[in-house]
């Protein structure tokens, strides 16, 4: 055989080899790999974990794992592992899961309607990596309560409900300075300003909001009922705020599912400092967290001299006001018949 031909063949076996491996190639990385029905799924690797450590989060998901195991060292994302919350879609291949491990997809982490700072952490934990104990921790120390003016009674008031966007895999110090960001992105100088008219802190107007919102459901009435209080606050009268009695039998009897839909007189004489009839000025924190309708309801109250209001029986979801005692008995009694003809015993 001439030099030429033997050149030729030896030519063509290693094209050949070449598609082979090629083909090969193409099938480790290009071809689908998934086996979860949905269009997506998420994962989440902790921070530190290792490459061992994802192959068995990614097992529920992937038909082949010696795949991804080649990918993965051809990508040298098996000595680079990343933490976060990844996107996988249906029919991914290889390569592209591999690809996806990188991409940290954000989270829109969100809180509100929490009725005391527990409620809070657990409801943050079920969103981010921190669990309740570190976020306790890292929002409770003396450290960060006394640079942002707070106690443990009040450190509900530094969380402004709302939408964020965080990544999952954030840590407690981080989050923490975020929020504190947000903190004092919220209370710029106007709404400052506001609180300090009224004579209250950001963290009392918080706590006045969050009976506000307990009182009404009604955006519109918010600054009406806040302008009751505080005109209330100026005498020097008590509240005497139904929500507040509510919070101080939920919390003495430590049971925050008890479902109070008519207080009663002896209710009125429940001892704690967040009984507002028993108690004159605020209770020592919010009942619950706010709205930022509430907040803004407290920082511009509609100004007038009404005392007192009732829920009305001709506009549910609304009050009738009185700026006299004697006109709100009137109201009050209105409401009393109603109330006892739905036979509510609690």
């Amino acid at each position: 055989m001439g030099a030429k031909k033997l050149f030729g063949r030896i030519i063509v076996i290693g094209a050949i080899f070449i598609m082979i491996c090629g083909g090969y190639v193409i099938y480790k990385a290009f071809t689908g790999n998934t086996k979860f029905e949905e269009e997506e799924v998420f994962v989440y690797v902790p921070t530190d974990s290792k490459y061992e450590d994802v192959k068995k989060i990614l097992a529920p998901y992937v038909k082949n794992q010696d795949k991804i195991d080649w990918v993965a060292s051809k990508r040298e994302y098996d000595t680079n592992v990343k933490a976060g919350k990844f996107l996988l879609k249906k029919g991914m291949s290889s390569f592209s899961i591999v690809r996806a491990l990188r991409l940290n997809v954000p989270v829109k982490l969100a809180f509100n309607n929490q009725e005391k700072v527990q409620d809070l952490f657990v409801r943050l934990a079920s969103q981010i990596e921190p669990d309740t104990t570190k976020l306790k921790e890292i929002f409770t120390n003396d450290t960060f309560l006394q640079e942002n003016g707070l106690n443990k009674d009040n450190v509900m008031s530094f969380f402004i409900p709302n939408s964020y966007e965080f990544y999952w895999n954030i840590s407690p110090e981080e989050l923490s300075e975020k929020l504190t960001k947000e903190y004092k992105r919220f209370w710029n100088d106007g709404r400052l300003a506001n609180a300090k008219a009224l004579n209250l802190t950001p963290a009392q107007v918080y706590t006045l909001a969050s009976i506000v919102h307990k009182e009404t459901a009604k955006a519109d009435e918010r600054p009406k009922v806040a302008g009751v209080y505080l005109n209330r606050l100026n005498k020097n009268m008590p509240l005497q705020a139904d929500p507040t009695v509510i919070y101080a039998l939920k919390q003495k009897s430590n049971n925050w599912d008890l479902v109070v839909k008519r207080v009663m007189h002896n209710d009125l004489m429940t001892s704690s400092p967040y009984n507002t009839y028993r108690n004159t000025g605020l209770p020592p924190g919010p009942i619950f967290m706010p709205d930022v309708s509430a907040i803004d309801a407290v920082l511009s109250p509609e100004k007038h001299n009404y005392l007192y209001f009732c829920a009305s029986v001709e506009r549910f979801g609304y009050h009738e006001f009185a700026t006299d005692y004697s006109e709100h008995l009137k109201v009050a009694a209105k409401y009393a018949d109603w109330v006892a003809k739905q036979n509510y015993k609690r």
